[in-house]
């Protein structure tokens, strides 16, 4: 079995096969990579195929610097930053709508959704690459052009927010002591005392 890399290779040297295969290999990835970041299943699908025309335009001038997986997520983050740039046409249709796969996550899948939602965007994006995509810290620097330290600290930043968002209990539980001592200082002496 070739790397991706390899294969890039050979397909820059014009061997259809190669294409074929690497298509095969993130087809499903870079669909599940728009599926999750539009509503709609058919411009998901729209553009993770567009992702490959870029590959097929622009592959007379790959150059092997990262790794391919990471240039191809490249190539759909600006796909997805260009098409949040297009004016919103109307919500999806019934059909649009993805179901989980599994009727005892929806509830939970619901939630986490949701709590992603609430994260900013940056934090939800690296969320997203990491836990989603699968992408390494250094694949995720790149892509974002940040620091593999600034990737692991904003990915702790967004894990802590998600954290607090699914369970509320747990920043209430977290402001609780700084509440109770800050009570038992501002009161007064307690009966019996001088």
């Amino acid at each position: 079995m070739n790397s991706d890399e390899v294969l890039m290779l050979e397909f820059q040297r014009g061997s259809r096969t190669a294409f074929e295969e690497l298509y095969s290999r993130y087809r499903g990835p870079l669909y599940g990579f728009f599926r999750r970041r539009l509503d709609s299943p058919q411009r998901a699908e729209d553009l993770a195929q567009e992702t490959f025309l870029v590959v097929i335009r622009g592959v007379s001038r790959y150059e092997p610097r990262a790794l391919v997986r990471t240039y191809l997520y490249g190539i759909a983050l600006k796909l997805l930053s260009s098409e949040r740039r297009k004016p919103y046409v109307g919500a999806p249709t019934e059909d649009e709508v993805a179901e989980p796969s599994v009727p005892g996550t929806q509830l939970t899948g619901l939630w986490v959704r949701e709590a992603i939602g609430k994260l900013d965007a940056a934090e939800r994006e690296i969320v997203m690459l990491r836990e989603y995509e699968q992408l390494s810290y250094s694949e995720i620097g790149e892509l974002l052009r940040l620091p593999v330290n600034t990737v692991r600290s904003r990915l702790f930043r967004a894990r802590m927010a998600l954290k607090n968002h699914l369970d509320p209990k747990i920043s209430l539980r977290s402001q609780a002591p700084d509440n109770a001592s800050g009570a038992a200082t501002s009161a007064g002496p307690v009966e019996g005392e001088a």
